[in-house]
């Protein structure tokens, strides 16, 4: 048995996750929901970064929230969000209806206490999995930043651990609910068949990571390094993977494969998700992978089981080119030709995609209700891998022929050594 399988089972037995599989996903109520509906749901932050603290700005504005606790690595980043908090709840001080804010440097402190009702993880990617299994373990819901995972393995994992504790999870993929609704009408027409029957498929995203090979510092007294590390390989600190101070910029962590899956996972968590709702495809993938002939960065294709093809490349967004019509979309622009497909109804009788007008209030929502929000971890997983699949692509530079129901590559041991990943200890047993 491989090194990366025993670390893989014994994560499972060591967090006590279940192998439940998708067939599992309870619909239409994952649990029973909150019944004080006049209470505030309490929230603990693990990771107060650039995506961490908007996060904390919105939430610490919402009427049906409460911030009980924060969680980082840099002490500096720590205080400056505790001292949010207390503006932010300053007049609730003075009348005695507040009952502070906590911080931590290891989330585990912050998982373990039962006033929390759920996390909000905005850490690097390599950290989302673990803490969000934990979280999920101790009966907390879950709203967890994309691309959801580092590898494709333990997006299965995680997904078990959310069914069998009954989570409400909500993926950050905000496009499905937020931008004016472009990405909604976008995904409905086209399931609908208004471009007629797909043909291809285009996304424009960044390429893929690379090894880090950033010098190593001096690491600073008051930023936890290995903790930062984690469960990746270590190497010494560099500011440019955890900045200094209250930064207002998005670290470079994100071009390293050791912790994120470049350009390509970043944005590609966003578009290649609107491009699975449009397929129909959030509980499966592609099956398979072929990348450029030529050492390019964009190029690679994707077949589906219907002969659809999705390229990693071309103009921002998503660009849908079916038998009867072609649609664009992106943040700021929505375009069809011809153009009176943007003007058709989708019927009472037709496929209806679920819709939100707000990402975090869709989670509260689905907390309240104990049901799915519009991003639950099945189709962050999905997403993720298919951001993975590409990256792999590229790296490897062959044909793959993958297993969507399996999650494994067919006939290629080596291409299904890259499906899981060795944990650095002591997160390899937990």
């Amino acid at each position: 048995m491989k090194r990366n399988q025993i670390n893989r089972r014994a994560f499972l037995a060591q967090a006590g996750v279940g192998t439940l599989g998708v067939s599992t996903i309870l619909s239409p109520s994952i649990k029973a929901g909150r019944t004080d509906i006049n209470g505030k749901i309490t929230l603990g932050f693990i990771g107060i970064g650039m995506m961490g603290r908007g996060h904390l700005g919105r939430f610490l504005k919402h009427p049906e929230v409460e911030v009980v606790a924060l969680c980082d690595v840099a002490q500096v980043r720590l205080e400056d969000a505790w001292e949010r908090v207390q503006k932010a709840y300053g007049s609730r001080q003075k009348s005695g209806h507040y009952r502070g804010c906590a911080m931590y440097r290891d989330f585990r402190d912050l998982i373990a206490r039962d006033d929390i009702d759920a996390v909000v993880i905005a850490t690097p990617d390599h950290w989302h999995v673990i803490p969000a299994i934990m979280a999920a373990e101790a009966g907390k819901d879950i709203y967890c930043e994309k691309p959801l995972t580092l590898f494709i393995g333990e997006g299965r994992v995680l997904v078990d651990a959310v069914r069998r504790n009954r989570t409400v999870f909500q993926t950050g993929s905000q496009q499905r609910s937020e931008f004016g609704g472009k990405f909604h009408r976008a995904a409905e027409l086209v399931r609908n068949g208004r471009i007629g029957k797909v043909k291809t498929i285009r996304v424009g995203v960044g390429p893929s990571p690379k090894p880090c090979d950033l010098p190593e510092k001096e690491t600073p007294a008051d930023i936890d390094w290995d903790m930062w590390i984690g469960p990746s390989p270590y190497r010494g600190f560099n500011e440019a993977l955890c900045p200094v101070d209250v930064h207002r910029h998005f670290p470079a962590f994100r071009r390293y494969r050791e912790y994120a899956g470049g350009s390509l996972a970043d944005m590609g968590a966003h578009h290649f998700d609107i491009a699975q709702w449009a397929l129909g495809m959030d509980h499966s993938g592609p099956i398979r992978v072929d990348p450029p002939a030529s050492p390019m960065e964009t190029g690679l294709k994707f077949t589906y089981a219907n002969g659809t093809v999705m390229y990693h490349g071309g103009p921002s967004g998503c660009t849908f080119e079916g038998t009867d019509g072609s649609l664009y979309v992106d943040r700021n622009k929505l375009e069809a030709h011809p153009a009176s497909i943007l003007k058709e109804r989708i019927g009472n009788f037709e496929i209806q995609l679920e819709k939100a007008t707000n990402h975090r209030q869709n989670w509260i929502d689905a907390i309240r209700s104990g049901t799915m929000p519009i991003a639950d971890v099945e189709i962050g997983h999905r997403t993720a891998s298919v951001c993975h699949l590409a990256n792999l692509g590229y790296q490897l530079r062959r044909s793959l022929r993958w297993n969507p129901s399996s999650e494994r590559f067919e006939g290629d041991d080596k291409a299904n050594t890259h499906v899981d990943r060795p944990y650095r200890a002591p997160w390899a047993t937990l």
